[in-house]
């Protein structure tokens, strides 16, 4: 069910996007080849926490059985490895890698929860493309995030615009809504129908 937000809560939730931002500003920053996944999840890290945060990915419940919670505050994935990298002090990042950064923030009991993908030194045209295609479908579906459309508005705009510039999306996984909790309805596909 889609809890509808107060002016208040929403508030609430930009702050704790605001430090997911300034986590994003630093990973701009400090990305480059020869750093380890450990240590951008060391600096993210102490910049939540430096800003009233609580990484909230920390030590997130895994639901299935004998798998351990989380053990990072980023998820740090690294080319063709679609979501959920954990960090490694031994897995440096290398010249021509593309890595997405997610995490989430918590303060004030409201989340704000961010991914971004970065390149790594001189990447190939064919990668940066990927990553540029990919930003430009997150845009197309954000133009449908409005009052008059429907999930399915964005989902399609995105799998749309994705598979019109030679790319396919991963139906396994999906955008989700934020606020107390980490994951809320909506669920937001990268594809779907228009209404």
């Amino acid at each position: 069910m889609i809890e509808i937000k107060s002016k208040r809560e929403i508030e609430l939730i930009k702050e704790a996007c605001r430090i997911v931002a300034l986590v994003h500003k630093k990973m701009e920053e400090v990305i480059k080849p020869g750093i380890s996944t450990g240590e951008l999840d060391r600096i993210a890290e102490k910049i939540i926490r430096e800003n009233g945060g609580i990484p909230a990915q920390k030590g997130y419940p895994s639901y299935e059985k004998n798998v351990p919670n989380f053990p990072s505050t980023i998820c740090a994935s690294i080319n063709d490895e679609v979501i959920h990298g954990i960090p490694s002090n031994r897995v440096k990042l290398r010249d021509g890698d593309i890595v997405s950064i997610d995490l989430v923030a918590l303060k004030n009991g409201y989340n704000g929860d961010a991914a971004r993908t970065f390149i790594v030194g001189n990447a190939s045209e064919e990668a940066k493309r990927l990553v540029d295609i990919t930003k430009k479908a997150f845009f197309e579906g954000i133009k449908y995030a409005k009052p008059g459309f429907r999930i399915g508005d964005i989902s399609h705009a995105i799998g749309e615009f994705a598979e019109k510039n030679g790319y396919s999306v991963v139906k396994e996984f999906q955008g989700h809504g934020i606020g107390r909790e980490m994951h809320e309805d909506p669920g937001i596909p990268n594809y779907g129908k228009a209404r």
